[in-house]
């Protein structure tokens, strides 16, 4: 049984399900990885987080520890269908839990006869499918087929059981765990509608005009019939239907036709960020680390009042502001002679690391490169809007130039090829972060900069943005985040805004900043897991009545 204390609840076992389980995609990787610990203090090993296998011999896991003792009863007794392979082991985050990585290839052969059950039984079009349905189809099969698999082998009837699927792409699997395993109860979250994400990359306003929206007729539009209907399907057939931010559970009322039980917003694990003793050694690594690379770059000389600050994420042009981020930093330029670094660190369709720049950074050379404001080559360099759009401002990055901003278009992993440094490694080393979003169902990447002491520049559409406006004072000085309003039609407003927030921060005397990153850290202490923990509780509860008051009706009839 769990561990049991005044929030806890108790549970036989737990199993979440997501694309991002030891595979660091995107934010939902943050989510698990960080709410591992505390759900492992909880329940210890009744935890199982289950992900895909697109691992090889060649490109392990650096995330996975794989344990061929641990399950090893139920892996030789398994005996799963359609050529299913499992590796067993342990996310290597803090709390280390159970991970189960499933190889799916062989569901490819038998996705026909699943979608056409999903139609009769859920109503799931799979018809218009394209891309990366099938794969996500595929895997999350399989992931219902493990959840089943354990389930029975445990004989777990009667039992608290618990299976949270995490965005569309585990939808799937949820259906097939309610129609195989009407005792388990289900949790579905949507970290971000699939519709909404597209409605607002097709350039449609999203805000203005959201109870005007229809979702299934907008599906229809934009090409998006699979995946929404799939969203829909599982967040109506779920026991606990969750959605991370006040901002999303809007949005899923209006396009999903459902309203979330229960809002569920993201925490952190401070145990990301270096202890005390060591911050001030980290920073100092990490900001040499940044002006070396771009000293080698530029040919210019950097000193230590440089002031560096960046934007990260997910390759959303204007899903994420990078569009307004790069036209603040322009108008910026025309306000300040003050030493500006500006980093775009937004994965693309990135070729290699640059060798000349490899071969600068070696030899120390300060002669700089040509082409100086870009630290791989990509495949896409003539369409790549970031990479354009930084050329279109004027941006040289000229050895006169007070502003210089560099586009990394890589995932910072720790194997780039030229920074070789995990992004929080660097994340603690800056000086500010903006993240201006225009559609950012939560926001982890403003919370990560304010737990790491950098100060952050987000926008009123994000949910993270909503959330501090709820618990703090929007000013620097008192949660070390600037909250800028942004709708529909206020682009311009927005640019002045962040320029004026930037501008503030280059203005501040060393020990106002220290100020500031203090109430950084205090902001990122209130959005701990340990705070946000007992809505995940709230949700477990909920889809444990549910399933229970549901199987009592099915046993009734």
């Amino acid at each position: 049984m769990a561990k049991t204390n005044n929030d806890a609840l108790n549970i036989d076992l737990f199993f979440e399900i997501s694309w991002e389980v030891c595979n660091k995609i995107g934010g939902i990787y943050t989510v698990l990885s960080t709410k591992a610990k505390t759900l492992q203090d909880l329940y210890k090993d009744q935890v199982i987080f289950i992900g895909p296998d697109v691992w090889s011999d060649d490109n392990p896991s650096p995330y996975f520890i794989p344990s061929p003792r641990l399950m090893k009863p139920w892996v030789d007794n398994a005996s799963l269908p359609h050529g299913i392979k499992v590796r067993v082991g342990r996310w290597n985050v803090p709390g280390k839990p159970i991970a189960i990585l499933v190889k799916f290839d062989s569901m490819y052969a038998v996705k026909d006869e699943l979608y056409g059950k999903m139609w009769q039984l859920y109503g799931v079009d799979s018809l218009h499918s394209y891309g990366d349905y099938d794969e996500a189809c595929a895997f999350s099969h399989a992931a219902g087929i493990i959840v089943e698999s354990i389930y029975n082998y445990r004989k777990l009837n009667g039992k608290k059981v618990i299976a949270h699927f995490d965005e569309w792409t585990t939808g799937m699997g949820l259906l097939y765990t309610k129609w195989k395993l009407p005792e388990v109860a289900t949790i579905f979250t949507t970290h971000a509608t699939s519709i909404g994400r597209s409605i607002c990359g097709n350039n449609k306003p999203l805000y203005d005009y959201l109870k005007g929206y229809n979702g299934d007729q907008m599906a229809a539009e934009l090409n998006m019939q699979s995946k929404h209907s799939l969203e829909k399907a599982a967040a109506h057939a779920a026991d606990c239907f969750t959605t991370v931010s006040d901002v999303t559970a809007r949005e899923c009322e209006q396009l999903l036709d459902k309203k979330p039980t229960v809002v569920t917003p993201n925490g952190f694990e401070k145990n990301f960020v270096p202890a005390k003793k060591d911050f001030n050694d980290k920073r100092a690594l990490a900001r040499q680390r940044i002006l070396n690379v771009v000293e080698a770059l530029t040919g210019k000389n950097w000193g230590d009042d440089t002031f560096i600050v960046a934007t990260s994420g997910r390759c959303e042009y204007r899903n994420k502001g990078i569009d307004v981020y790069l036209d603040a930093l322009a108008e910026l330029r025309c306000r300040t002679k003050c030493h500006v670094l500006a980093l775009v660190l937004v994965p693309a369709w990135v070729n290699t690391a640059r060798a000349d720049l490899q071969n600068a950074i070696t030899q120390k050379s300060d002669e700089g490169l040509s082409n100086p404001i870009i630290t791989h080559t990509l495949h896409n360099e003539s369409q790549d809007p970031i990479y354009n759009r930084i050329r279109g401002l004027g941006f040289e990055n000229s050895k006169l130039d007070a502003m210089t901003v560099v586009y990394v278009p890589c995932y910072l992993n720790g194997n780039d090829g030229i920074f070789d440094t995990a992004y929080y490694d660097l994340l603690i080393g800056l000086d500010a972060t903006v993240f201006p979003s225009y559609y950012e169902p939560w926001g982890y990447t403003p919370l990560e900069s304010v737990a790491f002491g950098v100060p952050t520049v987000t926008t009123s559409l994000s949910g993270f943005g909503q959330w501090v406006l709820n618990v703090s004072k929007n000013d620097f000085n008192e949660s070390g985040v600037n909250v800028v309003a942004r709708n529909d039609s206020n682009y311009h407003e927005v640019v002045d805004a962040i320029a004026n927030s930037l501008e503030d921060l280059l203005l501040k005397s060393p020990a106002e900043r220290a100020k500031i990153a203090k109430s950084a850290m205090t902001t990122a202490n209130k959005a701990a897991w340990s705070h946000f923990i007992k809505y995940y509780i709230e949700a477990f509860d909920k889809a444990l009545t549910n399933a229970a008051n549901r199987n009592k009706e099915n046993n009734k009839a």
